[in-house]
């Protein structure tokens, strides 16, 4: 076999701890709370519209800043949601995912040695999109409170230096649950206009937030509509992960800075499904609000049956995932928690370390999904509170 030198930028993303819990899911048969997708479709009325485009001949490349009309729904969604205002035209691009559209941004307004602001812990695409281009995160820590995660400002302010270009911020937060409140988002935005830095929010989890949180958009700060790129997706909004049907929305420079990198990673793509989604956010969010109500049941179901076992749960205000402190199982930290779980319970989670550099703050932190089937969640809780068993051998995927 001829060997293969490897770019240093590529060889250090390496496998990414949601492909090998997925695969240790499949080894052992155990249900994966690991990796966050629902195992329900979205609304039948938005899937009836993707077939119908497919049969209909919209299968040829939509233009690159995606169909006028999921534009046009896009940039309505904002201004009904947020009371922002966006040109369809120049100001809204369509994304194959969120993910696309933050890597897009992240190669387009920074050079090697820049420095991206970002939240500890975070999704690790934020640090893979940064390594791809050469720049530097710079972790503020999101600190562990009684019942939430919260924002220092004083850490906010030490992490900017001469080189820090861009603010990525994640609300609702993954993998922690938090909303950031107005007070934390006035801090950040204080942050952007004093040091004049661009922020890229990756607001996904838009609509998913619990207990009567409200999610309040980084753009509608004073100020900060023309220095925000706001991402977000269909995916978690209408459980329809698979589509990849992304957007970003900000000032026109901004927007465009995105399309001249997208150009040269998917060009355009989904094409029966953009107009499908445009329908989706035009008419379906009262199916959203009752996908809250049964995501707020399910998270309180979970974290009955973690506490039943002696696990300490962190609310999750918002998004996919709660956090469990697992220092009272004996474990000797949450890597060996989550190494023995699909053994132990059957079960599967992922180690809050994987997504942070913070050491010892995240050392015995486990994140579980909870948009699953009901009946799937029963059957985990009661079995992760079930009386203890033997230590089996540790699975080394982690």
């Amino acid at each position: 076999m001829i060997p293969v030198r490897t770019a240093r930028r590529a060889a250090a993303l390496g496998t990414t701890v949601f492909t090998e819990l997925t695969e240790l899911a499949q080894r052992t048969g155990a249900i994966n709370l690991g990796q966050g997708f629902p195992d329900t479709d979205g609304p039948r009325a938005v899937i009836d519209r993707a077939r119908e485009a497919l049969v209909t001949g919209a299968n040829q490349y939509p233009p690159l800043a995606g169909t006028p009309a999921l534009r046009s729904a896009v940039a309505r969604q904002r201004l009904r949601r947020y009371g922002l205002s966006y040109d369809p035209a120049d100001e809204v691009v369509v994304t194959t995912g969120a993910t696309e559209a933050v890597t897009a941004a992240v190669l387009a307004l920074c050079d090697p040695g820049d420095e991206i602001i970002v939240f500890d812990p975070c999704y690790d695409a934020y640090q893979a999109s940064a390594d791809l281009a050469g720049a530097v995160c710079r972790r503020v820590p999101l600190r562990r409170g009684v019942d939430r995660f919260g924002l220092d400002p004083a850490d906010l302010e030490r992490a900017v230096s001469p080189r820090t270009r861009l603010v990525l911020l994640n609300t609702p937060h993954n993998p922690t649950g938090k909303v950031f409140t107005r007070d934390e988002l006035e801090a950040v935005a204080g942050l952007c206009r004093r040091h004049d830095l661009v922020a890229v929010t990756d607001e996904v989890y838009e609509y998913l937030t619990y207990d009567g949180t409200r999610h309040l958009s980084l753009a509608s700060l004073p100020g900060m509509r023309e220095r925000t790129l706001s991402v977000s997706s269909a995916g978690k909004t209408f459980s329809l992960t698979g589509w990849k049907v992304g957007w970003a929305c900000g000032p026109a420079a901004l927007v465009a800075a995105v399309r001249s990198v997208k150009q040269y990673l998917t060009f355009a793509g989904g094409a029966p499904l953009q107009d499908a989604v445009a329908h989706a956010l035009d008419r379906e969010e009262a199916w959203v609000e009752r996908l809250c109500g049964q995501l707020q049941d399910k998270r309180d179901l979970l974290t009955t049956g973690l506490r039943r076992a002696g696990i300490e749960v962190i609310r999750a205000e918002g998004g996919y995932f709660l956090q469990a402190d697992v220092s009272g199982t004996g474990a000797a930290d949450a890597a060996d928690f989550c190494r023995t779980l699909p053994l132990r319970r059957n079960v599967v989670a992922i180690p809050t370390s994987a997504f942070s550099t913070a050491g010892e703050s995240c050392r015995h932190l486990v994140r579980f999904a909870f948009c699953k089937e009901r009946g799937l969640l029963e059957k985990a809780a009661q079995s992760i509170a079930a009386p203890p068993m033997p230590s089996p051998p540790h699975w080394e995927l982690i």
